[in-house]
């Protein structure tokens, strides 16, 4: 297949930028994610999906937490990008000059954002290079009226060497990704706690 014919849809399938936190073990992180959807049809029962990466450092903080918040940045917190997704949580602790607390499942909420979903992972499906997290939404609010941030508004406004780090950080990890795809795990998740 021609990736340029759908290129245009897929563009389109990101949600908005969240910087998705965890807590295990006493180590927290936040990373940026923008592979987000509601799962739910059900008001009173809301779920999420979220996809992240085997390789980052989150992954395993929430595959063996079974919970991760979800944190939306406004327009006005680029710099969060840098901060959260240019770097490791292996590297630094990415929270420690950010204003957070912890919500029901222990994962840290940020003080300042748009808006927060508190999540317990419910399931968990093996893509290969990433997992699919379907999480059970505890707790949430909206906490700003301005718009939330999306990555195809992002990429017009961060510096030029913001985007070209994320290009190379993304170029190596699409080569780990097509290493690992064909490699599913078909075993059922299962919480540790």
């Amino acid at each position: 297949m021609e990736y340029a014919r759908i290129a245009p849809i897929m563009g389109r399938l990101w949600s908005p930028i969240a910087a998705v936190t965890s807590h295990w073990q006493g180590k927290s992180n936040a990373q940026i994610a923008v592979a987000i959807a509601a799962a739910s049809i059900v008001p009173d029962m809301p779920r999420v999906v979220l996809q992240i990466y085997k390789t980052n450092y989150s992954h395993d903080l929430i595959y063996n937490s079974g919970s991760f918040a979800l944190n939306f940045l406004r327009q006005d917190q680029l710099e969060l990008i840098k901060d959260f997704g240019l770097v490791s949580g292996r590297d630094r602790d990415k929270l420690s000059d950010v204003g957070h607390a912890p919500k029901a499942t222990g994962s840290p909420v940020l003080d300042d954002c748009w808006g927060f979903l508190d999540c317990r992972v419910v399931n968990a499906m093996d893509g290969g290079d990433m997992t699919c997290f379907l999480g059970d939404v505890l707790d949430g609010e909206t906490l700003s009226q301005a718009e939330p941030l999306y990555w195809r508004d992002a990429r017009r406004e961060i510096p030029a060497a913001w985007n070209e780090e994320w290009d190379r950080k993304i170029s190596g990890e699409i080569e780990v990704s097509k290493q690992r795809m064909p490699n599913l795990d078909f075993k059922p998740w299962q919480p540790k706690g």
